[in-house]
């Protein structure tokens, strides 16, 4: 009785799309959870996160990221940058942080079928220039990060955005890209990175210019190993 006058004065909604659902739907509408699944179900390049099938990989390099110097050396996904999940990334950027334990469980998933979780010292989040994070609020990338569940690693501030740069989709090409993040990273005094191997956790991967500085921050600080976990990859048709 005091369930069901629970449900008639707060029923519940989706998180996503703000649908009525039931209680036992957890937290999203059938749409989108059939959204979700068909953006998390494809294989993907380990290398560089864009869809390939493990057919087309050489020596586990898929065609668009052969001969590209990539400095991480592993990448895991949740699902590719569409429908439901873009979504939820874009709510999430732009105040709706009560998505962090749906966002929080696609990544955990990500992380535990990576094949790099028991290698992981720190999780790094992507860091944000602090005039962005003053008007935003958060690191949203920060806030997915204290979501994961890993044993042993611990989060790591360390690494910080020294020069304010162009929002990355304003980029024309992925050159453009590139040289838009160069130089824009480094790792504060002091830091214990040297031999540590380190996962950066960041919530779009498109063109991988960001994930790419970061993480050659981070090894030319000492770090053996940089892995990426992010929550999506787009830019599939580029």
């Amino acid at each position: 009785m005091l369930q069901g006058l629970n449900h008639l004065l707060w029923p519940a909604v989706c998180v996503n799309c703000k649908r009525s659902i039931c209680e036992t739907d957890n937290a999203l509408c059938k749409n989108c959870w059939d959204e979700l699944l068909f953006c998390t179900a494809g294989d993907y390049c380990r290398r560089c996160g864009r869809d390939a099938s493990r057919f087309a990989l050489v020596d586990g390099d898929c065609p668009d990221c052969q001969g590209k110097q990539i400095h991480f050396d592993r990448i895991a996904r949740s699902g590719v940058y569409g429908d439901a999940l873009q979504q939820m990334i874009l709510s999430f950027k732009k105040g709706r942080t009560e998505l962090d334990s749906t966002l929080g469980f696609l990544a955990n998933s990500a992380l535990q079928g990576s094949g790099f979780t028991n290698d992981i010292d720190f999780f790094v989040p992507v860091p944000l220039h602090w005039t962005r994070r003053l008007v935003r609020g958060y690191n949203q990338a920060l806030v997915l990060a204290k979501k994961l569940k890993h044993p042993t690693a611990k989060i790591s501030t360390e690494l910080v955005r020294i020069r304010r740069t162009k929002v990355q989709p304003a980029m024309a090409s992925p050159a453009a890209r590139a040289r838009n993040v160069a130089g824009a990273f480094a790792v504060r005094r002091e830091h214990n990175f040297a031999g540590r191997k380190i996962c950066l956790v960041d919530d779009i991967k498109t063109t991988g210019a960001t994930l790419n500085e970061c993480a050659k921050t981070l090894k030319d600080a000492g770090a053996s190993k940089v892995f990426a976990l992010v929550l999506a990859v787009a830019g599939q048709n580029v």
